[in-house]
């Protein structure tokens, strides 16, 4: 902001513009595909998407005189980031829409968007139809929207600099970054360098499973996102124990906090085993596949090993919000998978690719109820609450329980929009919480083995303002509709 509070849009035009030109050089990797499959139909239309971000993004950078970056303010950051996420999937819609295959613009848009906010919600109906070099990109929206492209940019690019704080808060919050390293640039390059290296090795793996490498490539991709994307039309049903098995390591290790695998990486165990959001988050995972493992096995008749990986996978892919599924968790009996219902409001750990509520708060709020009832009884008592043996400010409580009560608001809203949009209860509730939390596949007529092309135009961009709320954390969005916001 200048002197007088104003924010710069000139700044605000430049910097949209770098991430633009970025955007596509992202969207040129598609054509190594092109070529390598013989999909000489989409050179146009993929070439055409390029030169459009490319030429936008060169215009909004080389217009606009340069600014001191360096001193964004928490307003221009918000604004920047939100409004990259939105521009980067109007444009990465593109090559979907001009290559014909998904001729619909909204339609376009929100399988875009979708993939960027890594939420897994799809409008296609046959996915094995869609030439090899759309899917790539498909995959590659969900992997540049897991860590952020923005956070991408710090890493390659230095003109952000010390600036690029305010970017990098903005488009994850809750992460902070000098837990990594006190220079953003450094953060942003270990965590692109431990994402990097996880989606290598995980794609190793799944070769060793028989899994050719296209193939093996986008599920990790979908899979270190936590986005779901898969290049089949049953997702992982169709794939054996052994990729199953491979995936929800994977998936566990995506819904980590990404500073939990630098102290990893430096050795310091104690500081990750002692980490209590990691102990809660490994224990929710394990007690609702228990819970599940039984009852399947005895209500379902199952064998014990399948009834085991079936309620593990969807466990852990319901709580990491990836969103793959191996089974039809909907013909399950109605108890069951509405205790999978109840894991789409939770979420993973704070710093990781995962969405929803994040298990921090989760257990936040359960130990601050918990010493409610205490504090009634003892109300001279000063009890705070702990975690990791550190007494948690109340502000950040504050903002907690702030945060919880607008999700279950927006959740509720959003419910009630999909129902005058004419769904079913069931389906209006599964979606506001798919798209709110990022987690793609919920109950009724968006189901696991469902989709989301029956929603009507209207409806489908309100699930796309769900995704952005949902990845960005509803107040990085939230925060553009007060008008305190725009005051100087």
């Amino acid at each position: 902001m200048d002197q007088s509070g104003s924010i710069r849009i000139g700044l605000i035009a430049k910097l949209q513009g770098m991430l633009l030109m970025v955007l596509a050089s992202a969207i040129s990797l598609s054509l190594l595909w092109v070529f390598h499959y013989g999909e000489s139909t989409l050179i146009r239309p993929l070439l055409i998407s390029i030169t459009i971000c490319f030429c936008l993004g060169a215009v909004l950078f080389f217009t606009n005189k340069p600014a001191d970056h360096k001193n964004l303010t928490p307003k221009e950051g918000y604004l920047i980031v939100t409004l990259m996420w939105f521009s980067m999937s109007l444009l990465g819609a593109l090559p979907y829409y001009l290559s014909g295959v998904i001729p619909v613009y909204t339609d376009a848009f929100f399988e875009t968007i979708s993939g960027f906010t890594t939420t897994g919600a799809s409008i296609l109906t046959d996915i094995e139809a869609v030439p090899k070099s759309l899917l790539f990109w498909r995959s590659m929206t969900h992997w540049l929207g897991g860590m952020g492209i923005i956070v991408l940019t710090l890493a390659i690019l230095p003109i952000l600099g010390v600036g690029g704080m305010q970017l990098f808060i903005a488009e994850s919050p809750g992460t902070t970054a000098n837990k990594l390293h006190p220079h953003i640039r450094s953060t942003a390059r270990r965590l692109w360098g431990i994402y990097f290296l996880l989606t290598f090795i995980q794609t190793l793996l799944l070769m060793l499973g028989g899994m050719d490498f296209f193939h093996s490539l986008n599920h990790a991709f979908s899979t270190m996102a936590t986005g779901g994307f898969s290049t089949q039309n049953d997702s992982i049903a169709g794939y054996s124990p052994y990729i199953q098995y491979v995936i929800i390591f994977f998936m566990i290790m995506a819904g980590i906090s990404f500073a939990q695998h630098y102290f990893l990486l430096k050795g310091q165990f104690r500081k990750v085993l002692g980490n209590e959001e990691l102990r809660f988050y490994l224990s929710v995972i394990g007690l609702f596949t228990l819970v599940l493992t039984l009852a399947i096995f005895i209500l379902h008749q199952a064998g014990l090993e399948k009834a085991f990986r079936d309620s593990l996978f969807q466990t852990v892919s319901i709580a990491t919000t990836t969103g793959f599924v191996t089974t039809n968790y909907l013909e399950w009996r109605g108890s069951l998978w509405f205790l999978i219902f109840l894991l789409m409001f939770t979420g993973g750990c704070i710093g990781s690719t995962g969405g929803g509520l994040k298990m921090i708060r989760v257990l936040v709020l359960i130990r601050n109820t918990r010493l409610e009832l205490k504090r009634l009884l003892h109300p001279m008592a000063v009890i705070p609450v702990r975690l990791d043996g550190k007494a948690i400010p109340q502000e950040i409580i504050t903002n907690f329980l702030a945060f919880f009560l607008l999700y279950i608001l927006l959740f509720f809203g959003g419910a009630a929009i999909m129902t005058a949009y004419g769904l079913d209860f069931t389906s209006a509730i599964g979606a506001s919480i798919a798209t709110l939390g990022n987690i793609g596949p919920a109950i009724g007529s968006v189901g696991p083995v469902e989709n989301y092309a029956h929603i009507p135009t209207g409806g489908k961009w309100v699930l796309s303002f769900f995704m952005l709320l949902g990845r960005l954390e509803l107040f990085t969005v939230l925060l553009l509709f007060s008008p305190a916001f725009w005051k100087k």
